[in-house]
């Protein structure tokens, strides 16, 4: 079993409670999708966080993807509890950075994506509230490349943007346009693919990918989805795309214990994961995680004179 440590990062009000809601839901750990406004979700528990409809704590929930356990983390998105979010940094495998296809580019998105690179984390981009009206896709695009990195590539396109039935698709080996433009964005980075650029070869669609994930796991290129998590549309698409272009960990259940803690929570604070019928809880803090050697992380609760 592979495991990936995963943050989800974005301006305050992007949707990335709400992707998360999404996503557990897809993966089938929970059997209703929370909403911020009605102060249900799996990961904002707090009192105040559901009163104000914002994410004031980190919080974990794990889920999987085919072979992959992901322990997704959701952080605040207001500059206020920056730190909140600088505790989860050191731990991630991987981010996807939220970005609101309506408000765009924010002050606090930069804020975060510099974080990223800084520390080195693999980030995909995912453009949210496709359905919104004032939604944009190319022009935003280039906001991006303007405003956080050049180094970045549509990996899917938008249909009825801005309208309830907007929809993402993926491009494939079946969109020709799309691959020669990838060919060229990988080449950039890629003294091999330049070359064969400069000569004229055109590799096989499935070496293309996989120089894909090789340049987003050592974080040259950013992938970028469209979609939105409220009428799920190309959420499908980002589970999909998350353990093949990041970089997870493979367990070792033989190896020493070690890891590092992020936040530890006691008595009232401590609150269990989110869970289904089909997957009983189990006691823990969703809040104190560490990562094994072996590169999976790890959940407790602490209670007087036992640990779970």
């Amino acid at each position: 079993m592979r495991c990936l440590n995963l943050g989800i990062l974005a301006h305050v009000d992007a949707g990335k409670t709400s992707l998360t809601e999404r996503l557990l839901f897809e993966a089938g750990v929970i059997d209703a999708i929370g909403s911020v406004d009605a102060g249900n979700t799996q990961t904002d528990t707090l009192a105040l966080e559901r009163a104000r409809g914002i994410t004031i704590r980190a919080a974990v929930v794990s889920f999987a993807i085919g072979e992959t356990t992901v322990n997704l983390i959701d952080t605040p998105g207001h500059p206020d509890f920056i730190a909140e979010v600088e505790r989860v940094l050191a731990l991630l495998d991987g981010a996807v950075l939220v970005i609101s296809a309506v408000e765009g580019v924010q002050a606090q998105t930069r804020v975060l994506y510099g974080a990223l690179r800084r520390l080195g984390v693999p980030t995909l981009f995912f453009i949210n509230k496709i359905d919104r009206a004032g939604a944009q896709d190319t022009s935003l695009l280039l906001r991006i490349a303007e405003r956080l990195s050049p180094n970045i590539v549509a990996i899917g396109e938008v249909t009825d943007l801005g309208l309830r039935r907007a929809a993402s698709r993926a491009f494939d080996a079946g969109d020709p346009a799309f691959a020669a433009g990838l060919f060229e964005r990988l080449a950039e980075q890629d003294e091999a693919l330049l070359a064969a650029f400069v000569a004229g070869r055109t590799p096989a669609y499935a070496d293309l990918r996989a120089a894909l994930a090789a340049q987003t796991r050592s974080g040259r290129i950013h992938p970028v989805l469209f979609g939105s998590a409220i009428t799920g549309a190309g959420v499908e698409a980002l589970r999909t795309q998350i353990p093949e272009l990041l970089p997870a960990r493979q367990s070792d259940p033989s190896a020493p214990l070690s890891g590092s803690v992020f936040k530890v929570e006691r008595g009232a604070a401590a609150v269990p994961r989110a869970t289904s019928p089909r997957r009983p809880s189990r006691p823990w803090s969703a809040r104190s995680a560490h990562r094994t050697r072996a590169g999976c992380s790890r959940r407790w609760r602490n209670w007087p004179n036992k640990i779970h």
